[in-house]
């Protein structure tokens, strides 16, 4: 990647930060590193704020690893049904919390390696966590920071690590966190799907795919 879409990307993190200042996290909500790892697991495919109504249910039941590892899967099952591929997601969820206390001491590791290792996490799951929870540096892409960054040319990638290799080779980085967390707000807000509102988008004149529609 050039210069040139470096100094772009580093324009759109300057423009992002003074519209959301203060949206640096992730939506999801959660007390412990535990909570935001099953968290991000079921809002694959979900809206955040199902995830959140789910969990507030799930680990007032389920309080730590040790708890979901235990757990009967039906139950989880019907817990968890809202947010969708419940099934799988109960399996994901049951065995993720029996590798955590088998091979963690019942803690999330902060590792990028350790964590890709455990069932249902990948490297956005993974980079979640360790952003939230440990501060540790790392790009989330979500389905948001995915189309944003390809509407604003800042990638031609459509496969998420790639996209995630792409935003930290054009971001200095201290700003790969609060740039895709920033991403994902705007995507909500604005950029959205099927009818982003570029006509009031602060990005336009650095968006190539608004500037066509």
């Amino acid at each position: 990647m050039g210069n040139d879409k470096a100094e772009k990307a580093l324009k759109i993190a300057k423009l992002l930060a003074e519209h959301y200042p203060n949206d640096t996290r992730t939506a999801l909500n959660y007390n412990t590193p535990f909570e935001l790892l099953i968290a991000t697991i079921l809002a694959a495919q979900c809206t955040d704020e199902k995830v959140n109504q789910v969990t507030k249910v799930l680990f007032s039941r389920f309080k730590d690893p040790d708890a979901l590892a235990r757990a009967n899967q039906e139950e989880v099952e019907q817990i968890i049904k809202p947010t969708g591929f419940f099934r799988n997601k109960a399996k994901a969820i049951i065995a993720c919390s029996k590798e955590l206390c088998e091979r963690f001491g019942g803690e999330v590791p902060s590792k990028l390696e350790d964590l890709v290792t455990l069932p249902g996490v990948g490297r956005k799951t993974a980079n979640v966590v360790r952003t939230n929870c440990f501060g540790l540096p790392g790009v989330v892409v979500d389905t948001h920071v995915l189309r944003l960054s390809q509407r604003l040319g800042l990638t031609s990638n459509t496969v998420a690590d790639e996209v995630e290799k792409d935003l930290m080779e054009v971001l200095p980085e201290q700003e790969w966190s609060p740039f895709s967390h920033r991403l994902q707000w705007h995507g909500r807000r604005v950029c959205k799907a099927k009818r982003p509102l570029c006509n009031t988008c602060f990005l336009l004149n650095l968006c190539p795919s608004g500037q066509k529609a």
